[in-house]
């Protein structure tokens, strides 16, 4: 499989506010540093596809507010290859999109799409993995998901219930879906992970491009008519026009209801290579570096006292000392200060209005 046939696609529409006040409307995680490594996790996600797809063939999906963010960030990158979405109608039309512009381009294309404020700790292993299943698609009509073996009965995660016994006779450690399941409770959530075909959802796909337009064209036949009618003006300057016409009449779907869940060849990569879709400020508090009392410190100039268990992400502060808390967020960036115990974090968009 010849490399400049592999394409990546970041979604990056998100203007989630979890992780206020870093995140915000305005500049959402995506956009910002959040692990203090000096790259956001929208660049941190382009950096671990290096090797394995080309800068000229990395696509990013966006808000139409955030193209020149995305621009930015990501200069090595074509700008006719920063899409922009003149309205939010969640996964399936994004990826229709995105497909019928690459199948233009490349009619051969093996894609891989991807969130962009998601982390992965062991990239050699995921690069394995990534490169794997894009061979995989390149050689059948199969769609591909990356199931993430589970660590513990997270209720914030779909899964992915796998058919052991149906290995694929291409490559062994891909195996067909049985079915998807939705956020559980707790209850079911430890039922799953008792089981070993079990798998976290990761939202991350890997197809061919025909696979995916034929897939639409037979699941989704209003949203793959849209993008026919505009292939006479994609990579025109004609394209954003038509798209900001046409795009608002594609359904508000999610591409698991409109095409996952109705497919027969669907598979799945059970891996483990470290990964999380950093939802929470807890979430990042379990994964980034801890001192010997188990606070995070994700700024410079920041001092603790008889504190534990806190992460501390104050940016462009001269001096930050902190005395007496247990298990709390601080967090402060321009001019905006939260201080909420990480138990409670659920509530930050009301305290963000």
């Amino acid at each position: 499989m010849a490399e400049n046939h592999n394409h990546l696609v970041i979604m990056a529409g998100g203007v989630g506010s979890r992780f206020w006040p870093m995140s915000t409307e305005d500049k959402p995680k995506q956009f910002i540093d959040v692990l203090g490594v000096g790259r956001s996790l929208m660049q941190l996600t382009y950096d671990r596809f290096k090797g394995v797809c080309p800068a000229e063939n990395v696509w990013v999906v966006t808000n139409a507010a955030y193209v020149e963010t995305v621009a930015e960030q990501l200069p090595e990158i074509p700008r006719g290859n920063i899409l922009s979405e003149p309205c939010r109608r969640n996964t399936a039309p994004c990826i229709a999109y995105v497909s019928w512009r690459i199948k233009v381009q490349d009619p051969n294309a093996n894609i891989v799409v991807t969130p962009s404020d998601h982390v992965v700790m062991n990239v050699a292993e995921f690069q394995r993995v990534i490169s794997s299943t894009l061979n995989f698609a390149s050689e059948t009509d199969a769609i591909i998901t990356l199931g993430m073996k589970p660590t513990r009965p997270e209720t914030g995660y779909g899964y992915i219930q796998a058919d052991l016994a149906q290995q694929s006779l291409r490559n062994k450690e891909i195996f067909r879906v049985d079915s998807f399941r939705e956020k559980p409770n707790l209850e079911t959530a430890k039922e799953y992970i008792s089981h070993n075909y079990y798998f976290w959802n990761a939202g991350i796909f890997i197809w061919n491009v025909r696979t995916i337009v034929n897939a639409f064209r037979m699941y989704q036949p209003l949203i793959a008519a849209t993008f026919e009618d505009i292939i006479p003006v994609m990579g025109t300057a004609e394209e954003q026009k038509v798209v900001d016409e046409k795009y608002p009449e594609c359904e508000n779907i999610s591409v698991d209801y409109a095409i996952l869940e109705k497919a027969e060849e669907i598979f799945v990569f059970p891996a483990d290579f470290g990964w999380s879709d950093l939802g929470t400020w807890g979430s990042l508090q379990t994964l980034s570096k801890k001192d010997d009392e188990g606070n995070a410190i994700i700024s410079q100039n920041v001092k603790l006292f008889e504190s534990s268990n806190c992460i501390v992400n104050v940016e462009g502060a001269k001096q930050v000392a902190i005395q007496g808390l247990d298990g709390y967020i601080v967090a402060e960036r321009d001019g905006r200060l939260l201080i909420c115990k990480l138990a409670d974090e659920q509530r930050i968009k009301e305290f963000s209005k």
